[in-house]
């Protein structure tokens, strides 16, 4: 487990003990201040894997990219239309020049077009890898609550063993003081009656 992890544990380590300090356990309610829970969401997605936040930051100029490429591409058949008029105007070889001239035009097409392709894969990529990255902090998130609710449970049902062994315990020596002859209950009975469980 890496240090970020570390401190994302920890802020739901935090955020769990600020549920869990305030309230009515018995009637399964917690009382927490709104800007508690809120400074501690803002630390949980300030400490998110920096490869979240590039693939957001990809998706948001994804259509900038393509407009760019876009922009190159005509600026790049814009100018070699222009040195193709020129040469034309200056030369004989006409028909040569314009065959030139498409070649590059088509060139200039397909590598935009594949930059573009490029582009777009490469931020589908970081999507779907940020998609996973957030599923799994979810589901450890998850697992890791259902964890602390079972171990809550096999807690509160020891304490509840406890005390029901400290009942019985206090009502065996209870009647076994009473069977005793020399007992001081048995001798002062009006004081015993203070002392006995209902």
């Amino acid at each position: 487990m890496n240090s970020q992890q570390d401190v994302i544990y920890g802020l739901m380590n935090e955020l769990e003990e600020a549920l869990d300090n305030k309230g009515f356990p018995l009637l399964g309610f917690s009382i927490v201040k709104k800007e508690t829970v809120t400074n501690i969401l803002d630390k949980l997605y300030s400490e998110l894997p920096d490869e979240i936040k590039e693939a957001r930051s990809l998706l948001r100029r994804k259509d900038e990219l393509q407009y760019e490429a876009q922009q190159k591409a005509e600026k790049v058949v814009a100018d070699a239309q222009a040195e193709a008029n020129r040469l034309l105007s200056e030369s004989d070889l006409l028909r040569a020049v314009q065959r030139e001239a498409e070649k590059i035009k088509e060139q200039v097409i397909a590598d935009c077009e594949e930059i573009k392709r490029k582009a777009v894969d490469e931020a589908e990529n970081l999507r779907i890898q940020a998609i996973d990255e957030a599923t799994r902090i979810k589901d450890g998130a998850n697992i890791y609550a259902e964890q602390v609710l079972t171990n809550l449970e096999q807690n509160l049902a020891q304490l509840q063993e406890i005390v029901k062994n400290g009942q019985v315990q206090l009502e065996r020596r209870r009647m076994e003081s009473e069977e005793q002859p020399g007992n001081y209950a048995n001798q002062r009975p009006e004081y015993a009656k203070d002392f006995k469980m209902n």
